[in-house]
């Protein structure tokens, strides 16, 4: 029996989204060679869940999120949404998930409520079950539900994005970068939004630039670099991957002397505290602290800082790196480390 016959429940107790040895490779032009966009990446997506998929451009992501969404074919291996195999049941997974592009795409000449009644129409969602004014209403457009899409505004513009990826309930909201370039109010209104349908059980993947959002946001978190997945664990649990550790002495008098010693970076800020970066593995507090005391330097303050994801997704997309980065993509100092 197909997946749709058995109503799709092999995979769906435990994974929203199943994805076993995917593989995309797009063909050269004249005289070029191939190009792999994805390399055999296994990734699963916990029901339920907010999840970060996270990479630097040109990591796969786009690829990734398009094959899902039923707009780029694979080269190869096995996607199953919502427990629907792709190639066995190809509506069905496509109407598992809604996805809310980067892109601004929308017709000029339709009004929000019509782009609504129009994408449910494609999706084959009757009209009693229909819920444009409600969703209208969720993104904040009911005031621009008969206004011709090409009088709103862009942030506007992304919410009616929002609203028509939902317009088919799907079971799975997938988000690409979806608040690039927006104002303040916008992102909240959006994060208020996504907080919200998954209080109320979908699942939502989440690609961003603003590291601090995933770390916020995300329960799981997926990097991807190069096409090959590279790490995927809990927020909590990647966070606690950094054996670097930031120890921020304030002394009681102008610092003259840096203390030296091996495997401790020793810096000073403006405000004359004493930043020593140390990788704990290697180094241990104590001996840091014995380093400023031979340094003769009183202590009047001593704090630590804690490593984000920023340092998790630097450290991790550098040191896996198949060709250079630039300058702005190495990790901010010498001292991350990450155990894998």
């Amino acid at each position: 029996m197909s997946d749709e016959q058995t109503g799709g429940k092999s995979h769906m107790s435990d994974a929203a989204i199943r994805i076993e040895g995917l593989r995309k490779t797009y063909r050269g032009g004249k005289g070029q060679p191939e190009k792999q966009a994805l390399k055999g990446i296994d990734l699963t997506v916990p029901r339920g869940s907010v999840f970060g998929l996270l990479g630097p451009n040109g990591a796969g992501k786009s690829t990734l999120i398009n094959i899902l969404a039923g707009l780029v074919v694979k080269s190869a291996g096995n996607v199953s949404i919502w427990g629907f195999n792709q190639d066995q049941n190809p509506r069905s997974s496509r109407a598992a998930i809604g996805v809310m592009p980067q892109e601004l795409n929308l017709d000029p000449f339709f009004t929000p409520r019509g782009a609504l009644e129009v994408q449910a129409g494609l999706y084959g969602v009757p009209k009693a079950q229909r819920r444009s004014d409600e969703i209208l209403e969720l993104v904040g457009l009911s005031d621009k539900a008969e206004a011709y899409a090409r009088t709103l505004s862009g942030g506007m513009r992304r919410r009616l994005l929002l609203a028509k990826a939902l317009v088919h309930h799907p079971k799975i909201l997938v988000l690409d970068e979806p608040t690039a370039g927006v104002d303040i109010e916008l992102r909240q209104m959006l994060w208020s939004n996504v907080r919200k349908l998954n209080e109320q059980g979908m699942t939502i993947i989440l690609t961003t630039h603003y590291l601090e959002e995933a770390q916020e946001m995300c329960d799981e978190i997926a990097i991807i670099n190069h096409g090959e997945k590279i790490a995927q664990d809990s927020t909590a649990n990647l966070l606690g991957r950094m054996d670097s550790r930031t120890m921020v002495i304030v002394p009681d008098s102008p610092v003259v002397d840096l203390p030296a010693t091996d495997g401790v970076e020793a810096t000073l800020r403006d405000d004359g505290s004493l930043v020593l970066q140390y990788s704990s593995a290697l180094t241990s507090a104590e001996q840091v602290l014995e380093s400023v005391r031979a340094a003769s330097i009183r202590i009047r303050d001593v704090r630590t800082e804690e490593a984000d994801l920023e340092d998790v997704f630097l450290a991790l997309t550098s040191s896996r790196a198949d060709e250079p980065v630039d300058d702005q993509d190495q990790p901010r100092s010498g001292m991350h480390r990450v155990k894998l």
